[in-house]
């Protein structure tokens, strides 16, 4: 009885001791304290309410809605925060925001806060005075409502214009024009993107040379169907939601376009072409909630990445032609240990962001995406599509990339919106931020949601079968922004409370640039009901950085050279950014620290179209050598290898066999 007891007792504790081990290994890892310590030393954020136009109207926080979707109202009104950071008053610095705010349905330009009084915000509206006149496009505050804008030289005159994407309607173009004085709404005038466009939902847009001609082509990327009547409170049938919760293909359409011409002056213009049936059904009708355009394989036509709600997200390979878009679907591998989930091409996640950035230090674009990763409710993952280099399987229909987002730390945090990687500290290492949160309210609706995600999915495009989400639900709408750091054993963790991130926000865009030019980059987050923020990066502990104006001449400019000089774009500098542009700068131990000039990658939040690379602890008087590639005016592809001082450099790029040369020049 004795040696039984005994027996017993030591099989009790062998079985504690093992229930132990798997409790321990089950834990997600944790940075240590001191280490922890040390990361959040390296950042500092100050933060600031965004300013907004003196005459805005009352505030919301719900949309007027179809009444088949009344009942889940604050669903619906969930999305429409978003912001970008640009130069729009040409004084070299991207200090200028474009802030759509759901609270007044309004897109307000206005200087970043702490930047000078330098103009009064104003509102882009469709109807903007001219002088005597107007230029007045259809709309309907009641039916329609901004969510996004992508500001970009859509006429090729060197200034910087505006394209606003709506629920309701087809996009709108505020062309810059020739009016004196400093920036206001008079400045503008508002063009249609596509005449008769119809009903549109879109949530996403992206620019850039899609076919190599020379000239940037857009895509407009759309959630609801088109022709639905989601905002129309007196509407009549049924509308239409998501069919199912992990292939939905009922989604509103993809609509690119290509460039075809432009004129300045009082009446500017931007010309496009629509590119009808570019994309299969399934890749055309998924849920478009985010964009990602880059190039991914060094031929300098740029690949897609679409993120799709309620299924898998897509990417494409571009093998277009001068005047002729072609774009071929790629798809990763898969064996019996890769869940399907985490094989490109075949997720049931609810895409919502991506950004791209070189992770491991190859001189290749890895790829980040958010998802739905809320702890202890719909715990999905990010994804983090690592580069596996290589990249010569695109050509056969293989998307070469892995996904790597929980070895690295970056698969968990909310409901992930925009999310991006950017060198904060100038350390040569990137760190990820997301914009998290969905709707804000006092009384929890995850059973809910969790009873509708295991519903017959052949009910689910039905909202009288969904349940009550209305103002006071609340979903995800207390979490924490997350900013991760990468810690010395590889892995990415979270220190986003340590760095300023301690107030909950429902936040859905991310814009970033280096606002002030002081080599630090800063951003916004765009907030979905309440206040959005700029934060100044203030960091204590930045290192070397190398930051890039990279330009293209206007048509005949007749600049056949590259044309270089360090700082920031002067007066007498007229030229229009050069999209898709790469930048390699070489480093020791055979780093490369690889940037682009985005054009509009992510959800709602955008870039400015600069290059910032951080180079770490390196001498600041020594030159670095850098590999800069690009299209020309006339499409021709171009690679030049120069040797940069760290700081802010304005570079020219030239078009013809000459532009391999590089000029100085202090305009």
């Amino acid at each position: 009885m004795i040696f039984s007891g005994i027996r017993r007792s030591a099989a009790s504790l062998a079985g504690l001791a093992v229930v132990s081990i798997v409790f321990g290994l089950a834990q997600y890892p944790r940075l240590v304290p001191a280490e922890r310590t040390r990361s959040s030393a390296h950042f500092h954020f100050a933060k600031r309410p965004l300013q907004e136009a003196n005459d805005h109207p009352v505030y919301k926080n719900v949309r007027e809605v179809h009444p088949s979707l009344q009942r889940i109202s604050s669903w619906i009104s969930s999305l429409g925060a978003g912001a970008a950071l640009a130069d729009l008053d040409g004084d070299g610095l991207p200090n200028d925001l474009v802030w759509v705010d759901p609270r007044t349905d309004w897109v307000t330009v206005t200087p970043v806060p702490g930047t000078g009084d330098r103009y009064l915000p104003f509102e882009l509206s469709p109807k903007l005075s001219l002088g005597s006149g107007t230029n007045s496009l259809p709309f309907d505050r009641a039916t329609m409502a901004p969510m996004g804008a992508l500001v970009g030289d859509f006429n090729e005159d060197g200034r910087l214009d505006v394209l606003v994407y709506y629920w309701g309607r087809s996009p709108i173009i505020f062309l810059r024009n020739s009016g004196a004085g400093g920036l206001s709404r008079s400045n503008f005038t508002a063009i249609e993107l596509v005449k008769d466009g119809g009903r549109w939902y879109s949530n996403a847009a992206i620019e850039g040379d899609l076919d190599g001609d020379g000239h940037v082509d857009l895509i407009v990327g759309n959630y609801f169907p088109d022709g639905a009547h989601i905002l129309d409170a007196s509407g009549t049938g049924i509308e239409t939601m998501h069919e199912g919760k992990a292939k939905a293909l009922n989604g509103g359409e993809k609509h690119a376009f290509r460039w075809i011409g432009g004129k300045s002056g009082s009446n500017p213009e931007a010309n496009f072409v629509e590119v009808p049936n570019l994309f299969r059904p399934e890749v055309n009708r998924g849920w478009t909630l985010a964009m990602g355009v880059a190039d991914l394989d060094g031929d300098q036509l740029p690949e897609l990445y679409f993120s799709h709600d309620f299924g898998p997200d897509r990417l494409l390979h571009n093998e277009s032609t001068p005047g002729h878009l072609k774009f071929t679907e790629l798809e990763g591998k898969r064996d019996f240990f890769i869940p399907k989930s985490c094989v490109l091409g075949h997720d049931s996640f609810k895409g919502m962001g991506c950004d791209f950035g070189d992770l491991n230090g190859d001189g290749l674009f890895d790829i980040y995406v958010s998802n739905i990763a809320t702890r202890y409710a719909l715990t999905e993952s990010h994804f983090l599509w690592q580069s596996t280099g290589q990249v010569d399987q695109m050509r056969k229909g293989v998307a070469p990339y892995f996904q790597n987002s929980e070895a690295l730390g970056l698969s968990r945090s909310g409901w992930g919106w925009d999310c991006r990687l950017v060198d904060f500290d100038n350390d040569g290492v990137l760190e990820a931020i997301q914009a998290v949160g969905f709707i804000k309210g006092t009384i929890n609706r995850w059973p809910e949601l969790q009873a509708l995600g295991t519903s017959n999915s052949k009910l689910v495009h039905d909202p009288r079968v969904w349940p009550a989400f209305k103002p006071g639900a609340d979903l995800s709408g207390h979490d924490l922004n997350p900013f991760f750091v990468r810690a010395s054993d590889g892995r990415y963790y979270d220190i986003g409370e340590e760095v300023g991130f301690d107030t909950p926000m429902v936040s859905k865009g991310i814009a970033v640039a280096d606002v002030d030019g002081d080599g630090r980059m800063d951003f916004v987050f765009a907030n979905q009901w309440e206040p959005s923020y700029y934060f100044h990066n203030e960091a204590p502990q930045a290192g070397a950085f190398l930051g890039l104006h990279l330009l293209l001449p206007l048509e005949g400019a007749g600049t056949t050279t590259l044309i270089q000089h360090p700082g920031h774009p002067g007066s007498g500098v007229v030229a229009r950014p050069a999209y898709g542009a790469q930048a390699v700068a070489l480093l020791e131990n055979n780093k490369r620290v690889l940037g682009q000039v985005d054009g509009g990658s992510g959800h709602s939040g955008r870039r400015s179209p600069d290059i910032h690379l951080g180079l770490g602890t390196i001498d600041s008087n020594q030159p670095v050598q850098t590999v800069i590639k690009w299209r020309d005016s006339t499409g021709f592809p171009h690679l030049n290898e120069l040797r940069l001082k760290p700081g802010w450099h304005t570079i020219l790029l030239g078009a013809g066999p000459e532009a391999n040369r590089s000029t100085a020049f202090n305009p």
